[in-house]
């Protein structure tokens, strides 16, 4: 067994909330530059290359990428040979965010009671997704969500015999009744099988994956690729004023379900895809 203290991992998540928030990663930077030169439009080509000189400024000046700040969804993959002393996961978590989003200047959004809304004072409490893995190491990823984008989520019941098709109209769908709101251009992470609550945190996970690294499986790649056409010939474009470039990429994660049921969830990333990993 490996002794792992809460403090080493409240002192990680907070740097990697700061992380998160200041510096785009270097593979959805590149998506940008890629679709700039791509983007027909000469107003869509202008708002990409303000999105790149935001995004530049921002690492530049230690200044986050944008005003919301997000909601802190953390990923934890634990081994199971890693033994936690001083607290538990979400207590180092929230710590954690709490210390990232103070020490960094961070909006804090967050509030105690969804219906009463008083705002906590320090962006706890996270979201936390625990999974159990082989090995001593305990994998982090912040991955902060602007609601902007989060709002847009959705969550589909299709009929079990419905096929890929459905899955793509469905998926175009979400995108196109989202029009400007999620800040195009988006990343679309879908979550297919399972059950409803598995389904949309498939769907969170599926926008970790490095940009332009296609599923494994070749009919799920092909269909990530028809998705990607689909919704950018939709003509929505950068900040939804037209234009070729809609989507960066389209990501589906699958697993096993019922019989009776085909859930399907899509989330939808606003052009600032925020993560930061690290592993202790």
């Amino acid at each position: 067994m490996r002794l792992l203290h809460a403090d080493d991992i409240a002192i990680t998540v907070a740097k990697l909330c700061r992380r998160a928030a200041v510096c785009l990663p270097d593979d959805v930077r590149g998506a940008l530059e890629a679709s700039e030169s791509i983007e027909e439009s000469p107003v869509g080509r202008r708002v990409l290359r303000s999105l790149l000189e935001n995004a530049d400024i921002a690492r530049e000046e230690g200044l986050p990428i944008c005003q919301d700040t997000g909601m802190a969804v953390v990923f934890a993959d634990m081994g199971v040979e890693v033994l936690l002393e001083g607290g538990t996961l979400e207590q180092a978590v929230n710590r954690g965010v709490a210390r990232g989003y103070e020490e960094g200047w961070l909006r804090k959004s967050v509030v105690a009671h969804p219906l009463e809304r008083c705002n906590t004072g320090d962006n706890a409490p996270a979201v936390i997704h625990l999974r159990q893995t082989e090995g001593d190491k305990l994998w982090l990823t912040v991955a902060p969500k602007g609601f902007g984008s989060e709002n847009m989520t959705r969550l589909f019941m299709l009929n079990p015999t419905s096929g890929a098709e459905a899955v793509l109209e469905a998926a175009v769908r979400a995108v196109d009744e989202a029009g400007a709101n999620p800040c195009p251009p988006v990343v679309v992470g879908i979550g297919l099988g399972g059950t409803a609550e598995l389904a949309l945190e498939l769907s969170k996970r599926a926008l970790l994956r490095p940009l332009g690294m296609p599923s494994a499986r070749a009919a799920t790649a092909d269909l990530e690729r028809r998705m990607l056409k689909k919704i950018n010939d939709l003509g929505i474009g950068p900040a939804g004023l037209g234009g070729r470039v809609t989507a960066l990429a389209v990501h589906l994660e699958e697993y096993p379900t019922h019989i009776a049921g085909l859930p399907m969830a899509v989330s939808i990333s606003c052009h600032a895809l925020r993560h930061a990993e690290a592993v202790l």
